[in-house]
């Protein structure tokens, strides 16, 4: 069975957020959930995601599930992105493409650039005191707190400035206990001929991954945050990792747009089948 490491949300090679992808047969369900788990802690990305062909004629084309080495998750931008970009590459299928998943159905349209858009749901946003021992965990004061919802399950915090979320370096451990998931920090980006408007660094202890190169579901909660912030529903996020990538997004009401690019950096041969 072939595999595909994808960079997401960029499109230079070893930058952006890496994620395997596995196209399954037309076999009507997936594996053992055990047996997925397995391959992606083997992978050791992000996320690794399965999907399969489902019967035309459906509400969604494709049946999608992510895993971290770890876990299974509800909702995932880049592993997405990356297999709409696998699905384009091979021509398995073109133009607007819709997956079944543990969040619904979500769709994805691949444009002749190049680019391909996500479709997700806007992540509600509430704002919460600031937790105890949280700006100690994060070593840097916070401005302000926001939960994110149900769709993702993560703190958005605002930091006093770009170089602050760049040179952050937090207690990780600490910081699986403030959320759900994970722990997205954002501050506006420090300059307005910047090509982004905002910056953002993601962690995600609790599903096993430290720290996330691109996380394209945190933009679900960025996008109306920075929207509402800039007065503009059409922004650019840059995810300040060390492997950086861009996310543009578009607020549409309970959906939010997510745009990028992608490109295959190994495309190789599993060779304990599913």
């Amino acid at each position: 069975m072939r595999i595909r490491i994808v960079d997401a949300f960029t499109d230079t090679p070893f930058t952006g957020n890496p994620a395997g992808v596995l196209l399954l047969p037309d076999v009507g369900s997936f594996p053992d959930a055990g047996r997925l788990q397995r391959v992606a802690a083997e992978v050791n990305l992000s996320e690794t995601a399965f999907a399969h062909p489902l019967p035309p004629g459906g509400a969604a084309d494709w049946a999608l599930r992510w895993f971290t080495p770890t876990t299974e998750v509800d909702l995932c931008g880049h592993a997405t992105l990356a297999t709409a970009h696998v699905l384009r590459e091979t021509g398995a299928a073109t133009g607007t493409v819709r997956f079944a998943t543990r969040s619904g159905v979500l769709g994805t349209t691949a444009h002749d650039d190049g680019a391909i858009t996500l479709d997700f749901p806007t992540s509600p946003l509430t704002p919460v005191a600031v937790p105890d021992r949280l700006a100690e965990a994060l070593g840097a004061p916070v401005l302000s707190v926001h939960d994110t919802g149900p769709h993702i399950g993560d703190l958005l915090v605002e930091l006093t400035d770009e170089r602050t979320v760049r040179d952050l370096a937090p207690d990780v451990r600490s910081l699986a206990h403030h959320s759900t998931r994970g722990v997205i920090v954002t501050a506006a980006a420090e300059r307005p001929d910047l090509p982004y408007d905002f910056v953002s660094r993601g962690f995600f202890p609790r599903v096993g991954i430290d720290e996330d190169p691109v996380t394209g579901s945190a933009h679900t909660a960025l996008a109306p945050y920075w929207s509402a912030r800039l007065g503009r529903d059409d922004l650019t996020g840059l995810q300040a990792s060390a492997r950086s990538g861009l996310v543009r997004t578009e607020l549409r009401g309970d959906r939010t747009l997510l745009t990028g690019r992608a490109v295959t950096v190994i495309d190789g041969t599993l060779l304990t089948g599913l």
